[in-house]
């Protein structure tokens, strides 16, 4: 085993990177679009009661596991979890923490990778003169890798291998190089953010056109923040808050064990992870819904996006807004909205590679550069079918299984593990070890019993989800013995491809037929390279097994 001399700089480097590992592009572009698609001011509430009954609790869990494995020198959740609970088992529950960073690190950093091109053609000005529906238009043959936007060949592709080398050199630096773009990238996000939020407070009505003559900023923002208690009742609004938790938090990943490995045992965890969490509620919340949902009511009106709210809006109609304010500003704005979301996006993106790296440095001795050449390589491999293939539903199937379901899995395991295995006791003694803070004594109760319930309602809900999203309606079915109908993007349905199905059942156009075959043929394609990726790692944890039983380090 290979011993780290690896260690944080500063406390502020810390928190930074944790926060910048936790925002990310879902709190500017999934977080609003949430709010909107589950009733603006309703959201709002059990957002923020799931992230003090869920949230916080899972990141008092994965700090303190992580500060407890780098104890025993481990750095990534296979051998932390090992550290916490003795068995052969139990150690590949960790898997989960170094497949779920690089399988979602394939399609995320391509995400990255539109933010770096929008940066170029913001101050290009390629979008000037360019209507809503050409900019959207623009976004389409962006994507479409055959079709150069700049003349480049394979533009997207180019990107995408920039991207990702921009990410593996960094990586190569070790925690050095992450701190250093934590330290960088966070204050230029929340300042970007905070100068592109003041615009979505004051545009007012100033925006409003002959097309859209009722076009009101404040409308997007009374939407967002006007609560309708009524709709506190619907299970559907408390389901997608706590699925967003997940992806604001970035917790059920592995990333926050092994950045809280290489503290020290005396370290602080709890002030810590308090203040990361925070962090991130104040750029999602504050930030995150003063942008996009503001500007595009301030210009289209509340109509229009309540119509058309949905992750493109970010590309496919900011791009067209921010032309609105002249040429200067209209590239100032796209530089700053592109920029930001790229900072978002590289410091979860480094976040993602430090599993992986870890593990290989503690079980086979590598060092930075190795490690993280290898990630990129593997996330590469991982990644080039989302580019080529992102229309036949490769990037969504990976969206799905690996940065979606896999979260909730890992997240409800860890904390059954942690509760109740690795023991409460000793759970909470590690929590409050060398805390800044004092932690509230019912949080004992919230993370034994609260926080487990919350995560098994949360998958069972999405291993049985309802036909329409209907919760009370099948509910009363259910009980009325009329059975439970299914959606089709239910884990059940999804597995058995039965929408795809469906849409066959349907089609008479051999044109649609055939295409509808392709999606499915790529679909699988796309869960053989996930299962062939989790099995793989597993294959490492078992041989990291077998050397450290050789070594006489293995716990049985």
């Amino acid at each position: 085993m290979s011993k780290s001399n690896e260690a944080w700089g500063s406390r502020i480097g810390l928190i930074l990177a944790m926060a910048g590992n936790a925002v990310g592009l879902g709190n500017f572009l999934r977080f609003p679009v949430q709010a909107v698609q589950n009733g603006g001011g309703a959201f709002i509430i059990p957002y923020l009661v799931c992230f003090v009954l869920m949230g916080i609790p899972l990141l008092f869990i994965e700090w303190s596991s992580g500060r407890y494995g780098g104890k025993f020198g481990n750095h990534s959740t296979p051998y932390i979890l090992d550290s916490m609970v003795k068995g052969r088992v139990l150690k590949y529950i960790g898997v989960f923490g170094i497949f779920t960073n690089i399988a979602v690190v394939s399609y995320y950093a391509y995400i990255e990778s539109w933010t770096m091109s929008y940066v170029f053609h913001s101050l290009k000005g390629t979008f000037v003169g360019m209507s809503q529906s050409e900019v959207a238009g623009f976004f389409d043959s962006y994507i479409d890798i055959a079709h150069s936007t700049t003349g480049i060949p394979y533009e997207a592709v180019l990107f995408y291998i920039l991207c990702l080398s921009i990410n593996v050199y960094i990586l190569s630096k070790g925690l050095k190089g992450i701190e250093k773009v934590a330290k960088i990238g966070m204050p230029l996000l929340i300042l970007f953010g905070v100068i592109l939020a003041v615009r979505g407070y004051t545009l007012g009505t100033s925006g409003a056109s002959e097309m859209f003559p009722d076009a009101n900023a404040w409308d997007g923002l009374n939407f967002l923040w006007t609560p309708q208690y009524s709709s506190l009742l619907d299970l559907k609004v408390w389901m997608a808050a706590a699925g967003q938790i997940f992806f604001t938090l970035s917790v059920g990943m592995g990333t926050i064990h092994c950045y809280a490995a290489y503290l020290k045992s005396k370290d602080d965890i709890a002030l810590n992870a308090v203040s990361a969490g925070f962090m991130n509620e104040f750029v999602e919340v504050v930030l995150g819904s003063a942008i996009v949902i503001p500007i595009a009511a301030g210009y289209l009106g509340l109509d229009w996006v309540l119509n058309n709210a949905g992750f493109g809006m970010a590309f496919q109609t900011m791009p067209y807004l921010f032309q609105q304010w002249g040429p200067i500003l209209a590239a100032i704005g796209g530089f700053m909205w592109f920029g930001l979301l790229f900072f978002a996006g590289i410091t979860s993106s480094l976040a993602m590679g430090t599993p992986w790296m870890g593990f290989m440095r503690d079980e086979f001795g590598w060092g930075s550069n190795k490690g993280a050449w290898t990630f990129g390589a593997l996330a590469l491999v991982m990644g080039l079918p989302t580019v080529f293939f992102f229309k036949q539903g490769v990037f969504d199937e990976y969206d799905y299984w690996a940065g979606t379901v896999s979260l909730v899995v890992f997240a409800m395991m860890e904390t059954i593990l942690f509760s109740w295995i690795f023991g409460l006791k000793k759970g909470w003694r590690e929590i409050t070890d060398g805390a800044d803070i004092k932690v509230p004594n019912f949080y004992k109760y919230i993370i034994k019993y609260v926080t487990p319930l919350m995560l098994i309602v949360v998958f069972l809900g999405a291993l049985f989800s309802p036909l329409n999203n209907d919760w009370s309606g099948n509910l009363n079915s259910l009980f009325s013995g009329n059975g439970w109908s299914l959606s089709n993007t239910s884990i059940i349905k999804t597995i058995t491809h039965a929408g795809l199905k469906e849409q066959l059942a349907m089609a008479t156009d051999p044109l649609v037929i055939e295409s509808l075959n392709d999606k499915m043929f790529y679909i699988n394609i796309a869960r053989i390279m996930l299962m062939s990726l989790f099995i793989f790692i597993s294959l490492l944890v078992y041989l990291a097994f077998n050397k450290r039983r050789k070594e006489g380090r293995a716990t049985l």
